[in-house]
């Protein structure tokens, strides 16, 4: 089964194409559309606040859509918005295009975590989950840091065109390999979906990363600008950088995968507490380039550890809706991706130093952290019965 998992991981490395490659960019952005930095980071927060809402709104509205033709259908809606994006004549355009190209987002993961899942043994879905969301982490690996290192020689349009042209590709390889999941995936109603994520097991574990993770994008929407003028690295440096960081995530991704099947409470707690430490010594080391790509890789692991762990506590508390909660997990890991920019960008038009988004970061990070322990309490009140792989991958 490991096909359609890489294939549904093509969609997911345009998706995170899409949504990060922004930030390596924002200074180009800014300067072609003649607005400030801070009003360019609104560009991070229009995508996250379309996935927020495209997420819940799409996944109920699809209910009864086959996971197959579904994933299909929101990867070319993907593609077109990102078309849209590349050809914007104005500021204003260019918002309106990546709040459209953030809509499918939630609900294509939601689908595709869904359907990875009901190809794996029980014992394996959180790690078959992160297989396809490593195609997210590899974007940061090679979609950012190549488009940072290109933005010299081409115009930042380009990007968003070859964006366009991956979510084709990701669509076209869906539809070769991913199975009709009809008889394995059960049918059930939006009503019925909606009514099983009530539940504090699935509301503080949205509300937990919603808050904590934004922590990471506080600092990360600004690390170009930040390695620029605070570290005095190159372009080239910069690029290397940011590849750093994709290697970060995907190194924590595939250990949050493993974690989140063993220990997804205990592992909770240190990812939080791990990010905030690390994002307070890069607040007082990014002067020093050495310390600064340090610190770019473990604020990188640390924070992609929570993503997993989210992802199980969810499909545990929400068994009977999991393609609802899981697109509210992007949802929510996108409302703290809107949070940290704002955040961060107002911290810089406050008039603060260009690092005080890091700092704004150690406290989100630390919010998350108390916000756990409410999170902890509801898990080992839970029964959580035997439940068999079939039974635990209902969704429509």
């Amino acid at each position: 089964m490991r096909m359609p998992l890489f294939a549904m991981s093509i969609g997911a490395f345009g998706i995170g194409t899409a949504e990060f490659a922004i930030m390596g960019i924002l200074p180009q952005v800014a300067a072609s559309q003649g607005v400030s930095l801070a009003q360019a980071g609104l560009a991070v927060s229009a995508y996250a606040v379309g996935v927020v809402l495209g997420a819940p709104l799409l996944t109920v509205a699809t209910t009864r859509v086959p996971r197959k033709p579904l994933l299909i259908g929101l990867m070319l809606a993907f593609a077109g918005a990102n078309v849209a994006t590349a050809l914007a004549p104005d500021f204003g355009f260019l918002l309106g295009s990546r709040f459209v190209a953030g809509l499918p987002h939630g609900a294509f993961f939601g689908a595709a975590a869904v359907v990875g899942a009901s190809l794996v043994s029980y014992d394996r879905r959180a790690r078959a989950i992160s297989g396809i969301m490593s195609g997210l982490t590899v974007a940061t690996i090679v979609g950012v840091p190549v488009s940072a290192l290109l933005i010299g020689q081409i115009s930042w349009r380009w990007i968003f065109a070859a964006v366009a042209a991956l979510g084709v590709v990701a669509a076209a390889a869906i539809w070769a390999t991913v199975p009709d999941t009809r008889g394995v995936i059960v049918a059930t109603k939006a009503s019925d979906e909606i009514r099983a994520i009530r539940s504090k097991r699935v509301v503080l574990p949205l509300v937990t990363g919603a808050v904590g993770f934004g922590g990471m994008f506080a600092a990360y929407t600004y690390l170009t600008p930040i390695l620029e003028d605070v570290t005095g690295m190159n372009a080239l440096a910069i690029a290397i950088t940011l590849a750093v960081f994709g290697v970060g995530l995907t190194l924590g991704n595939v250990i949050g995968g493993r974690i989140a099947d063993a220990a997804p409470i205990q592992g909770l707690f240190a990812a939080f507490a791990t990010i905030a430490t690390v994002l307070l010594a890069m607040y007082f080391s990014m002067a020093n380039p050495a310390l600064a790509v340090l610190g770019v890789l473990l604020m990188a692991t640390s924070s992609s550890l929570v993503g997993p762990i989210m992802q199980r506590l969810l499909l545990d508390g929400a068994h009977s809706a999991p393609s609802l909660a899981s697109s509210l997990h992007h949802a929510a890991f996108n409302l703290a991706n809107a949070n940290g920019a704002w955040l961060g960008g107002l911290a810089l038009s406050l008039g603060l130093s260009l690092t005080a988004p890091i700092l704004v970061g150690v406290g989100l990070a630390l919010a998350g952290l108390v916000l756990s322990f409410p999170l902890a309490r509801a898990h080992a009140e839970a029964q959580v019965p035997d439940i068999e792989p079939a039974d635990l991958v209902t969704a429509s």
